[in-house]
């Protein structure tokens, strides 16, 4: 595995590969790699013979009460992680070197920023959107791989490639659970033992939402006051959104129906956590 710090030494080892007609696939990452970053990887090599991963804490994404400064980082591990699962190249570029002195053009997204994790993270899409845009210009690849956690900076992503014209391919991945139904996520290296137990309330508020669903119930204000419940029984956790949205828009959904999200965020001690299921659709130790 290639580990390139730069954009030019990037490009050019992307040329025998674009020559050769090999496909190249793209994961985009802020590190802190677990095994629904390596899932991805997998994902990657179903669709593409080059796999690139970016590992990128951004730093336009967070706000500036966010935990930009003590997000986990740890190049070498990542690397080890990456090479072991096939990556072919990583890509770990300093900021100064994708947001070069006197920028002054970002990526704006709709409405649908707004809403949801946007509500309490204002500006956190652009960011997003602005790097991944920076990214697919760069590498070029012919498949992007994201993770479904983060649904919503899925959506959005996909909104841009589609109102954009990137000629690229996306793929979500589901979610990867721990065994007790906890998403992974780099974040969850935040937790303490004891919020780690609360952590669980998550899943658990969503998937009793998707069993009342398997049910017969279709109401939303229904399955959302059954998840509320769930989360109200743990005291620790603060609920910030719960709610059964339309797949494509995220919208809120008066009815749930196959295919409808069902999403979550909350605050378990300091630490912010999302999750959410497709109802109608496996979910990994769900």
């Amino acid at each position: 595995m290639q580990i390139i710090e730069r954009i030019d030494p990037l490009r050019r080892a992307l040329e025998e590969p674009r020559r050769s007609g090999k496909g190249i696939a793209l994961v985009p990452t802020m590190g802190a790699l677990h095994e629904g970053h390596l899932a991805l990887i997998d994902r990657a090599h179903e669709r593409a013979q080059t796999v690139v991963m970016s590992l990128f804490v951004n730093p336009l994404q967070f706000g500036p009460n966010e935990d930009f400064a003590r997000y986990p980082r740890d190049r070498d591990g990542d690397a080890r992680l990456a090479a072991s699962r096939g990556a072919d190249i990583l890509f770990v570029p300093q900021p100064d070197e994708l947001y070069r002195a006197g920028r002054t053009v970002s990526v704006v997204p709709g409405a649908l920023a707004t809403r949801w994790d946007g509500a309490s993270r204002p500006g956190h899409f652009t960011g997003v959107l602005t790097v991944v845009a920076k990214l697919f210009n760069i590498v070029q690849p012919d498949v992007a791989v994201f993770g479904q956690k983060d649904i919503q900076q899925a959506t959005l992503i996909h909104a841009m490639v589609r109102d954009l014209d990137f000629p690229i391919r996306m793929i979500v991945a589901p979610i990867v659970r721990e065994h007790d139904g906890v998403a992974l996520s780099s974040r969850n290296a935040y937790l303490s033992a004891p919020d780690r137990k609360h952590a669980r309330v998550l899943s658990r508020a969503i998937f009793a939402m998707r069993e009342a669903f398997d049910g017969g119930e279709t109401s939303a204000a229904a399955l959302e006051r059954l998840g509320g419940a769930v989360v109200a029984a743990e005291p620790e956790v603060t609920l910030e959104y719960l709610a059964v949205m339309h797949a494509e828009t995220l919208e809120p959904a008066p009815a749930a129906a196959a295919g409808s999200i069902v999403a979550i965020a909350a605050r378990v001690g300091t630490t912010r956590l999302i999750d959410n299921i497709i109802l109608g659709a496996p979910d990994p130790a769900g």
